[in-house]
């Protein structure tokens, strides 16, 4: 089957249609640190989230069962760091990421909102950088692509041996300021 053809001009050289045939072979999966924000992305990407059930047993093991198939395609593991089970999400991730990888998915993607141990990006009295730690086991459990939003330190790009594309939310607040706040000029904006 051949692709569409471009509706460009006949010199054009972009893959025009062929592209968004390729989009089709992608997946996205959740893991359980914020279901509802993988529900509403898969939704604004008119996709639905793949198969796929996290259970804890009881002594607090995950397990992992995909109902889906992940050979040659990129996939989506959308999970962030924040809430009360930060390390139980690390792990999930991991565990996500290394079942695409031994089921031969072509690439994958760590779509991880908030990075946890961000903020341990610097060495202290005698303890360790947590957070190239973290970015070598997620790099050893198949991820070949990190996307996140406003690192701590934008330097911890460097800890991993993938690409890390560090997206900046500053636009999306101050829209979100204009657009549904009375006195933005009153506005004050605190982060910790």
């Amino acid at each position: 089957v051949r692709a569409p053809r471009c509706t460009r001009s006949g010199s054009c050289t972009c893959r025009g249609m062929a592209s968004e045939r390729r989009l089709s072979g992608y997946v996205l999966f959740s893991g359980n640190s914020h279901i509802d924000l993988a529900t509403k992305i898969a939704s604004r990407l008119d996709q639905r989230l793949a198969d796929a059930v996290l259970t804890n047993a009881y002594d607090g093991e995950t397990y992992l069962e995909i109902n889906h198939s992940v050979r040659g395609k990129d996939v989506f593991i959308i999970q962030t760091g924040a809430g009360k089970s930060i390390n139980d999400y690390i792990m999930e991730l991991l565990i996500m990421a290394y079942a695409c990888k031994t089921s031969s998915s072509n690439r994958i993607v760590g779509v991880i909102p908030y990075l946890p141990y961000s903020r341990q990006s610097k060495l202290r009295n005698r303890g360790c950088i947590t957070a190239k730690l973290l970015a070598s086991m997620m790099t050893k459990a198949g991820l070949s692509h990190i996307l996140t939003v406003d690192l701590h330190h934008k330097e911890i790009q460097g800890f991993f041996d993938i690409p890390v594309d560090n997206l900046r939310a500053t636009a999306f607040i101050m829209q979100y300021i204009k657009e549904n706040v009375n006195a933005p000029a009153m506005c004050i904006c605190v982060a910790y």
